[in-house]
């Protein structure tokens, strides 16, 4: 029997109720909110948060930062903070062993070092990512061209390639332009390579050696797969008029004193040299010669190589047979087709002579004799 008062009401729908539980933030069953973007770490206060942190291993907190973009971004005030820099820039980079943190070496810190900046930052652009990257990164001395008193000793320059390796993997070209660009004008490079290769060789042996350590640390790092290397060193190089690419790559990878490491310019033409004194700068050609230095045609490489045979002044053409012959046979015979097709028989004539005494004396190229 129904009540006649007229007090019942109809039954609310249920796609309403469930919208009503939305703008509430309740589930059916609970009287808790919705779970913050902090999740646990919302109750704590910002400062024990911060020293949480402060025992987490670094590759954890990069793995932390992938959690939310509110966590993400409490991280990217962390890093700043003065506890964040002493906890994640590391400095002792003059050790004869580095020191152990966490049992990893301070190249493997600064490895993880790379990937948590470079997951921090996953949303900002790349103009933003690297003015972020500097302001980091900025109060660490060695990680400068000219910053270290003791560039040969010191480890900086390695662990900046490491991070800027790790932080800029799977970027595109036009970003790694970006990059590069940053770097140049931020060491103020583009002066300082115009300066030492427009000098008479060696009258700037300091700034030389700076040069050197800073390309072969930062920008080719060891490790770096062929193609970023052929990358970096083509944006090195590229700018320049060939004489002076010559001249740049002499100074990037020619052979140095084991005393004081500066550029030994006399070397190739005072006397014969060895496979040692040869080997970067012949992997240094191969790497422009392959598949993966686009930008480069067989004719630019063989015209490097020609002009890289009289820096500072010509060669002994002992040493220029044998840094072709470590260059492999795909070179050797570009450049005496070169030669050839050019009307320089009696350069080729001359050349093919030292070429098979030298690989028949040691046998770098154990084919080219035959081949020839």
């Amino acid at each position: 029997m129904t009540s006649s008062s007229g007090s019942s009401r109809p039954p609310v729908p249920r796609q309403r109720q469930r919208r009503s539980r939305r703008r509430s933030g309740r589930t059916p069953g609970r009287d808790s909110p919705a779970p913050s973007a902090l999740g646990d770490f919302q109750t704590l206060p910002l400062e024990i948060f911060q020293m949480v942190l402060n025992y987490l291993p670094v590759k954890d907190i990069s793995m932390l930062s992938m959690v939310s973009k509110t966590i993400s971004g409490r991280l990217i005030n962390y890093i700043c903070t003065s506890s964040g820099s002493r906890r994640l820039l590391l400095q002792d980079f003059h050790q004869e062993l580095p020191a152990r943190r966490e049992g990893a070496s301070i190249l493997e810190h600064y490895r993880a070092l790379g990937l948590l900046l470079k997951r921090c930052t996953l949303l900002l652009p790349t103009r933003d990512r690297l003015k972020y990257v500097h302001k980091v990164l900025s109060g660490v001395s060695c990680f400068k061209l000219n910053g270290c008193a003791s560039p040969l000793h010191c480890l900086g320059l390695q662990c900046y390639g490491v991070f800027l390796q790790i932080l800029t993997a799977g970027w595109d070209e036009l970003e790694c332009h970006r990059v590069f660009n940053f770097l140049w004008e931020l060491s103020n490079l583009a002066r300082k390579v115009q300066t030492v290769v427009s000098s008479k060789p060696g009258s700037a042996r300091r700034l030389e050696l700076r040069i050197r350590l800073f390309c072969r640390g930062v920008l080719l790092s060891p490790g770096s797969r062929r193609s970023d290397s052929a990358f970096w060193l083509t944006r090195i190089l590229k700018p320049w008029p060939m004489v002076n690419q010559a001249r740049l790559l002499y100074i990037i990878f020619g052979p140095v004193s084991s005393r004081d490491g500066h550029v030994v310019w006399q070397k190739m033409i005072e006397g014969p040299t060895d496979e040692t004194s040869l080997k970067g700068l012949a992997d240094a050609i191969k790497l422009l010669y392959g598949t993966e230095a686009r930008e480069w045609t067989a004719d630019d490489v063989i015209s490097l190589v020609d002009e890289l045979s009289v820096v500072p002044q010509e060669w002994l053409m002992e040493n220029n047979a044998r840094l072709l012959l470590l260059s492999g046979n795909s070179i050797c015979f570009t450049f005496m087709a070169s030669k050839a097709v050019n009307g320089r028989a009696v350069e080729l004539a001359r050349l093919m002579v030292f070429m098979v005494l030298v690989s028949t004396a040691q046998p770098l190229c154990p084919t080219f004799a035959t081949s020839v």
